[in-house]
């Protein structure tokens, strides 16, 4: 069964599995339940996106494993984490299986999950502020806005094997909608060219915002069809959020460089 978060109805028990959302970096993001799962681990597989600051709040006798994932560098494979996962389990530790952002959004925490209760595994799921919404929050970028976008998508920009980027464009072309990807920097010509292609304007805002909420992060402002040269321009690599849409907008410029953000045009 998937149990209930609440500690005074199911405390975390030798043996079972938490699936846990570590926010996108900024351990203040952390949610109280998360912490303290965290607090309780005895084994935690934990992922890249996973920030040192939250890593540093794990007990300090947990055994830590890495199973992190780049773009086409996988140190080890999904059907190996959930392996992990069962091992762990069943050697009667509290395992806990670290995700940046939420488990459910693109961190295949629902494969995982199933693959647990499918071997009578425990499982408790502990939901993590997702990039999109937290990350534009802290750089003045509100996701909707009633009078500029009444929707927002959420899409992984991850590149098929076969080098296509299969997603329903025309669909996309709203300029009321704002559009969010996670891990599209490397496919991010093909996304400008196909939502231009599908009628949205190229010099509708847009935003890159790498590691967010975190000491380092960087915010870019520009638009749509600028993207790509603005990654070249200011070196951005992974892990960056693409925003696209008139909310990145919607504050004017005095009020984004009291956050101190860098902003480019």
């Amino acid at each position: 069964m998937i149990n209930s978060l609440n500690p005074d109805k199911q405390p975390f028990l030798a043996g079972e599995v938490a699936l846990v959302g570590a926010g996108p970096g900024d351990p203040d993001l952390l949610t109280l339940q998360a912490y303290r799962f965290i607090q309780q681990a005895e084994v935690v597989i934990y992922d890249r996106l996973v920030s040192e600051a939250i890593m540093a709040l794990l007990p300090r006798q947990c055994e830590k494993v890495y199973v992190g994932k780049k773009q086409a560098d996988h140190r080890v494979p999904q059907e190996g984490i959930n392996d992990l996962l069962v091992q762990h389990a069943r050697r009667g530790k509290k395992v806990v299986r670290l995700k940046g952002g939420d488990p459910f959004v693109f961190g295949r925490g629902g494969e995982e999950a199933l693959y647990l209760l499918e071997h009578q595994v425990a499982v408790h799921v502990v939901p993590g502020l997702t990039a999109a919404s937290a990350c534009t929050s802290y750089v003045g970028i509100p996701l909707t806005h009633r009078q500029v976008a009444q929707s927002c998508t959420f899409i992984t920009g991850h590149l098929q094997q076969s080098g296509e980027l299969d997603l329903p464009w025309q669909i996309l072309n709203d300029a009321k909608q704002t559009l969010v990807f996670y891990m599209g920097v490397k496919s991010l010509d093909i996304i400008a060219d196909k939502l231009i292609d599908a009628g949205r304007v190229p010099s509708t805002p847009a935003a890159l915002i790498r590691k967010g909420t975190q000491a380092d992060q960087q915010v870019i402002r520009g638009q749509l069809s600028q993207l790509s040269k603005l990654v070249a321009a200011h070196n951005i690599k992974p892990p960056t959020l693409i925003v696209i849409g008139d909310v990145v907008d919607t504050f004017n410029e005095d009020y984004l460089k009291n956050l101190g953000y860098l902003s480019a045009s």
